[in-house]
């Protein structure tokens, strides 16, 4: 989660409970644009999932769907919203194994023709895209309570100036 000379210093929340994480998925999501990537990282059960869910629903209640149905890509890997504009890709890579996987995974259409949102990026290595916005959540003081860290362009965070 490097920070190039460009980009301004991580922006760092405190995220009380789930419905502050699904706030902060809904702001982002605002700013999404085609060709964004968003790298999600954390533990396991650090909330990346419920951050990926709540972006998808909010980029679908701002285009008049209900989405619903948003599983986990844990075992397909891709889940991909094309009902969608731009169509999400919800990339998860925990399971894979070997790096040359994602090459078969056509990740390259996401990155140019959608947004992506990808769960255990550092399994791409080298072929994660430097232009993304670096997502890390991680335990807060209870349960519920996640930190979020946001390292990438400035955009990303200029809807969050104003978080209580």
């Amino acid at each position: 989660m490097g920070n190039s000379a460009n980009q301004p210093e991580p922006f760092v929340l405190a995220l009380p409970d789930l419905a502050a994480t699904e706030r902060l998925a809904d702001v982002l999501s605002a700013e999404a644009q085609r060709g964004d990537v968003i790298a999600l990282h954390g533990d396991l059960g650090a909330g990346k999932t419920a951050f990926a869910r709540a972006f998808i629903r909010a980029l679908g209640r701002a285009r008049g769907l209900v989405i619903e149905d948003v599983p986990s890509p844990t075992f397909t890997i891709v889940q991909i919203y094309d009902e969608l504009d731009p169509a999400v890709w919800h990339v998860d890579l925990y399971r894979l194994e070997h790096l040359i996987e994602t090459t078969e995974l056509g990740l390259e259409e996401g990155y140019d023709n959608g947004i992506t949102l990808i769960e255990w990026p550092d399994r791409l290595g080298d072929d994660l895209p430097v232009t993304r916005l670096d997502l890390e959540l991680r335990a807060g003081d209870n349960e519920d309570a996640r930190i979020a860290r946001l390292s990438g362009d400035a955009r990303w965070t200029s809807g969050l100036a104003d978080w209580t």
